[in-house]
């Protein structure tokens, strides 16, 4: 089975533009989070829909590798297991940002500084799920499939 952590985000045309569609994304990656899982949106995605996911990736990758110590070894799989995204999708957004490189047939993140402080320095303000605020427990699994 797929390990979708979402698979429809609808919002009407009068409420788009106001962040509900990125609370959303942010709130599916928290409760995957909690429940100590990885997950991607259900494919294919709409064109609006890979704009958004697009987006919340980058702004969760961008941030998450302007506080990282340069001197510590960060995986693509340590990366995957903090922020809930699933690998394919951390790769695709390295890709699409130009920061990932094959070499000796493995994906070596290629960080650019520069695409990150110029990110940063945008200061983007998202409505995202605060996981403080969060109040939930994954169920217990109940081993039947």
């Amino acid at each position: 089975a797929e390990e979708y952590n979402l698979a429809c985000i609808l919002t009407f045309p009068q409420y788009q533009k106001h962040g509900y569609g990125k609370f959303i994304i942010s709130l599916s990656y928290e409760l995957t989070k909690r429940e100590g899982k990885t997950g991607s949106p259900e494919k294919p995605l709409s064109d609006l829909g890979k704009i958004s996911y697009r987006s919340y990736w980058t702004h969760v990758l961008l941030h998450l590798l302007a506080k990282h110590d340069p001197k510590q070894d960060l995986s693509i799989r340590d990366i995957s297991l903090s922020t809930g995204i699933k690998t394919e999708d951390i790769i695709s957004t390295l890709q699409y940002l130009d920061m990932i490189k094959c070499w000796k047939g493995q994906h070596v993140v290629f960080v650019k500084q520069d695409i990150i402080d110029d990110y940063m320095k945008q200061n983007k303000q998202f409505r995202l799920c605060k996981p403080e605020c969060l109040d939930w427990k994954s169920p217990p699994s109940s081993g039947k499939k």
